[in-house]
């Protein structure tokens, strides 16, 4: 069957794999960096996905400095205002959720609310028209959506991985930390025979709490880049009917909007809610 969504006589499968291709570069055994030879190979860099979330990420930062430079009581504009909404929706999301006291929480909550909504967003712009004009320019691939790549939710949610562990850290010290890993949730006995138990319920502690402290990170990337991915690949599907896609593809979209903004305040929720657990003394 061939594709109806456009890239000439290509089958649904060819036309499929094509879009599902991120924009690859590596290094080989021999030291010569190539295009799009990459399989297999764990050090290979997505481009495109470097490329538009940084690109993204500039997008969020002007926007927002612009509209911090522009600010006025008297007159204020109708983008001040969304802002406004923006800043005041994240900052009473921290209030109510964050227990702590950190200046970097609220900041920190801000960029990945919007950040991850940009990068979301992506995903509701037709899904041929910049892979074609891409091809046109020479490039063979680009996917634009950040957050379909695995890589880049990893990356997201191993920063988060770090932050957890350095508040942990700066507000239990390092002998906290290893008590939570080691003491909880199973008190190991103190006195008397039950001594001889306490490494072993140390042990299984330890192991309980570590695979709950790593499925954290875990949990919090493969959640965004699932839900994006499959959003992703209904849209190329959905592509596949040619001129008949319209209707299919304006209710998907409408829907998915719903996905892009509820994804994006989930990962933020999240990562408040981890820092604001490792914030907190017993």
């Amino acid at each position: 069957m061939a594709a109806e969504g456009g890239h000439g006589a290509r089958t649904s499968s060819e036309y499929i794999s094509h879009h599902l291709q991120n924009l690859q570069v590596c290094r080989t055994e021999s030291g010569e960096w190539v295009w799009n030879q990459c399989a297999g190979n764990p050090m290979a860099i997505n481009v495109d996905s470097m490329f538009w979330s940084l690109l993204l990420g500039l997008i969020f930062v002007i926007l927002f400095h612009g509209a911090a430079r522009k600010i006025s009581v008297a007159r204020p504009s109708k983008f001040q205002a969304f802002v406004e909404i923006i800043v005041e929706f994240v900052d009473s999301s921290v209030k109510d959720t964050f227990h702590g006291t950190s200046r970097l929480i609220a900041p920190l909550a801000l960029t990945i609310f919007v950040w991850v909504f940009l990068m979301n967003f992506m995903d509701l712009v037709p899904v041929d028209w910049i892979p074609l004009a891409a091809e046109q320019a020479g490039i063979p691939y680009m996917k634009v959506v950040p957050t379909t790549d695995v890589n880049i939710t990893f990356g997201m949610s191993i920063a988060v991985f770090v932050l957890i562990i350095f508040y942990t850290i700066m507000n239990k010290g390092v002998m906290g930390f290893i008590g939570e890993l080691t003491l909880h949730p199973i008190a190991p006995p103190t006195r008397g025979l039950g001594l001889l138990a306490a490494p072993f319920v140390i042990a299984f502690n330890f192991i309980l709490e570590s695979v709950a402290l790593l499925a954290k990170p875990v949990s919090l990337s493969l959640r965004l880049f699932g839900n994006l991915f499959a959003g992703e690949l209904i849209f190329i599907l959905i592509a596949l009917l040619g001129i008949y896609q319209l209707p299919l593809h304006f209710g998907w979209a409408v829907f998915h909007l719903l996905i892009v903004t509820l994804q994006a305040f989930i990962f933020m929720m999240l990562t408040i809610v981890y820092l604001s657990l490792a914030s907190e003394t017993h």
